[in-house]
């Protein structure tokens, strides 16, 4: 059970930039139309003084007019988050929530049931019979193999519900390291865009009336507008970094409410019971 938490025990990666082409298992993101989805203002992340700097060198590196690494920019931040999503489905398992429930229902239905015949024992007892306090023994004897079949059950979940919100911690930490890292990418592109080699060769090409002059700021105009929307393509993906966060803690939350329950039953009402 323990390997299934080895990769979300991890420590959280540090942001990292690369220009390198993620050749391997791109995932295949589309590009939405802005007319049809428009993004939402999203607050920029505070950095270091450490990572804006790392920001600013990366975009010194960025070249525009390489086609090649403009289309793998940030690809593979993007893939991490992909492979990120699917270890999430894997290892969150809400159906056992479901059986909890199923398992408290079962205890305190098996307390209420002996409840009922014990009183039915005790008044059977003083009217008439001396057996009845033999019988109403035997039923609580039966009655605890029950609900000690229920308590162990119990503490197992427990026990895995204890770990899955252990890894949802880990996994809160490393959806909020893909977002910052996302986060510089997207910072270091726009930075990379505000420089203003386009408009000298709109000017040049103006100036001079030459075709090839014309041409070259045409060139460069199409490539800008190709980076520009794969940035965009990375604010889509830091959008799902952005709605994956809440759905952690809500997880988690109704982890740690079940543990909550589970604790009560085994800690307060059966020991209650059987004093």
């Amino acid at each position: 059970m323990d390997a299934e938490y080895k990769d979300m025990n991890e420590s959280a990666p540090i942001p990292s930039l690369t220009l390198e082409p993620e050749l391997e298992d791109t995932p295949k993101l589309v590009v939405a139309e802005e007319t049809q989805l428009q993004q939402p203002k999203v607050a920029e992340p505070v950095l270091t003084p450490q990572e804006q700097q790392m920001v600013n060198d990366f975009a010194q590196k960025i070249d525009v007019e390489n086609t090649a690494q403009i289309l793998q920019y940030g690809a593979g931040t993007q893939k991490k988050m992909a492979d990120f999503s699917d270890a999430a489905l894997a290892n969150v398992r809400t159906q056992d929530l479901g059986e909890v429930g199923d398992l408290i229902v079962n205890v305190v239905g098996e307390l209420k049931g002996f409840d009922a015949e014990e009183e039915k024992g005790f008044l059977g007892f003083f009217r008439k019979q001396a057996n009845k306090l033999e019988v109403m023994k035997s039923r609580y004897a039966k009655a605890e193999v029950n609900v000690e079949k229920i308590g162990d059950a119990l503490q197992q979940h427990q026990v895995r519900l204890l770990k899955d919100s252990a890894m949802l911690d880990k996994m809160y930490e490393q959806n909020l390291a893909y977002f910052k890292e996302l986060s510089m990418y997207i910072l270091a592109g726009k930075k990379k865009l505000q420089e203003g080699k386009l408009k000298e060769l709109e000017a040049t090409a103006q100036a001079t009336g030459l075709a090839e002059d014309a041409q070259a700021a045409k060139d460069l105009a199409d490539k800008c507008n190709r980076f520009e929307k794969k940035i965009y393509d990375l604010e889509l993906t830091r959008t799902i970094s952005i709605q994956t966060a809440p759905q952690i803690r809500m997880i988690q939350n109704n982890d740690n409410v079940m543990v909550e329950k589970i604790q009560t039953t085994l800690m307060n009402t059966i020991p209650l019971w059987k004093n």
